[in-house]
């Protein structure tokens, strides 16, 4: 696994190899398993070169790599690098949550308060 001291570079090159739709094809592609840039390419109607240009953005993300078996290339997913992109959004996400749940108290507290003021006999019951 690399080092992502200062992450901005790292997350910069991610997500940008990940705006195109043919890489994310491409990502989805290899969820399934290790593949040639000719398997890769069989859903899109670009070059073999075109894709090879997709791969290389995104081995330079850091997202994918390639071996050699024989005369083969496969391309891999880097599941751990994906996995440090997952864990950085949901570094965020768990904020967000967070802050809806306060406010989802704060909400239901204020319905209850609300409640009490509008019918005080059904309270006092």
């Amino acid at each position: 696994m690399r080092d992502h001291g200062a992450d901005d570079g790292w997350l910069d090159r991610a997500f940008l190899a990940l705006a195109d739709p043919v890489r994310r094809g491409i990502i989805a592609r290899l969820s399934r398993g290790p593949a040639t840039v000719n398997e890769l390419a069989e859903p899109f109607s670009i070059t073999k070169q075109a894709v090879s240009k997709h791969i290389q953005v995104l081995e330079q993300a850091g997202l994918v790599t390639r071996t050699r078996d024989a005369q083969r290339r496969p391309v891999h997913l880097a599941p751990a690098e994906l996995e440090r992109l997952t864990g950085w959004i949901d570094r965020y996400r768990l904020i967000h949550e967070q802050q809806y749940r306060s406010l989802d108290a704060v909400l239901e507290a204020s319905v209850g308060d609300d409640t009490a003021a509008h019918h005080p006999k059904e309270k006092e019951s």
